[in-house]
């Protein structure tokens, strides 16, 4: 990769920008996005470019979302794979990632994405994940580990369980520090997220989920009785044959699906 990219521009701590330089992660992430043209790409945060050259190299045109004005005007300036570039400046926690759709075509979606905006922009883009064929990101390890956790896990939680109503999760690969500058002080890891093309536990109300999966991790250490007060009794867990004794990380997507639509039916 030409190196007059990274020429002149630091990095920025407001931005959490750690860039990616290691030729072997880089190919590997590549792999897994798998680009063509058959698909929309869309890249969030493409930075200094790492992921963005071998992937605009692939296809013919690649939308990138990049917040960062002077990154944008210098992917803008790349003279082999700028041109097929097409930028929109902004923040990715706004965009409306829906208004990319092409007809006949879903998305992919990939980006190295800054640790602070990581859960927000999951829950984001979780409401246009109909148009979405995969989405690959580089996140903390940690919160891949939470993605991709099962009921137990110590990491099992809210962005779990909302991100596996939507999505089969899967860690794809470990990055370790030395692979970016400046080497952040985390482990990295890249998960794939692929949206269920029929979702296998429906809610019958999307807002009730997310409102008593909010509710119920509120105090993790708290039983689903105390968390759930008010919304669902005794009677009523025994009736969804689920034990209001244990804590909210010993419930199942399902389970917590179950007890959504127990609730939105009660209220008719």
């Amino acid at each position: 990769m030409s190196n007059n990219i990274h020429m002149g521009h630091r990095a920025r701590k407001r931005f959490g920008q750690n860039f990616l330089h290691d030729m072997n992660v880089i190919d590997r992430i590549v792999g897994a996005i798998s680009p063509d043209n058959n698909h929309t790409l869309v890249e969030i945060g493409p930075g200094l470019g790492a992921l963005t050259q071998p992937v605009a190299e692939q296809v013919e045109r690649l939308n990138v979302v990049e917040l960062d004005r002077d990154l944008a005007e210098r992917l803008r300036h790349q003279p082999r794979w700028g041109t097929r570039l097409v930028i929109h400046e902004g923040d990715a926690l706004k965009f409306d990632f829906s208004s990319l759709a092409e007809e006949g075509k879903k998305m992919k979606v990939f980006g190295n994405l800054p640790y602070n905006i990581s859960t927000p922009l999951m829950f984001h883009l979780f409401e246009t994940v109909d148009n979405m064929a995969s989405m690959h990101f580089m996140l903390q390890k940690e919160v891949v580990e939470r993605l991709c956790a099962g009921p137990g896990h110590k990491n099992y939680g809210r962005l779990t369980v909302m991100a596996q109503y939507y999505c089969k999760t899967m860690p794809v690969l470990e990055v370790p520090p030395g692979c970016f500058t400046p080497p952040p002080k985390v482990d990295s890891a890249v998960v794939r997220l692929v949206p269920h093309e029929v979702k296998p536990y429906p809610a019958d109300d999307i807002r009730q989920l997310e409102k008593l999966v909010a509710s119920a991790f509120a105090m993790r250490r708290k039983t689903l009785r105390n968390n759930l007060k008010g919304q669902l009794n005794d009677e009523e867990f025994a009736e969804l044959g689920i034990d209001p004794t244990l804590r909210p990380e010993n419930i199942s997507v399902p389970e917590f699906v179950a007890m959504a639509n127990h609730i939105s039916r009660r209220k008719g």
